[in-house]
């Protein structure tokens, strides 16, 4: 399934394609493996359910958002470079992973409320349902 993020208090969009990870594979699995021309402007991953990431493996770094059940941004991580590990926070649900410099262009912080709307093969959108 693929999704468009939303930034619901600044009215800006994040990512128009983001991948679910929410079965153990996908999750244990991430970005790793993914080159930097893989993962550009746009594009994203929506981690459920997740309280914390790293970057063992990858060779880039990545923004990382960390919401609550209500898809309230708890914490953000900029620019996380290759082969560290981020905090942990125990009240997140899920984390996104979005390419370095997003949340800085767009103006994310701490306190915003996300929306993910599931794209449809017809074009369409619908709320996301996952489990976050």
């Amino acid at each position: 399934m693929k999704y468009r993020l939303l930034n619901r208090s600044k009215q800006t969009v994040l990512a128009s394609e983001v991948e679910l990870a929410d079965t153990s594979w996908t999750r244990m699995r991430g970005l790793l493996g993914r080159k930097r021309n893989e993962f550009t402007s746009g594009k994203g991953l929506w981690i459920v359910p997740s309280q914390g990431v790293h970057t063992l493996g990858m060779s880039f770094p990545i923004d990382v958002l960390y919401l609550d059940s209500q898809r309230r941004v708890i914490h953000v991580c900029q620019k996380l470079e290759p082969f560290r590990i981020a905090a942990l926070k125990f009240r997140a649900r899920s984390v996104i992973e979005l390419p370095a410099g997003t949340l800085a262009q767009t103006g994310t912080s701490v306190g915003d409320v996300l929306e993910l709307n599931e794209i449809s093969t017809d074009g369409g959108e619908t709320c996301a349902t996952a489990r976050a």
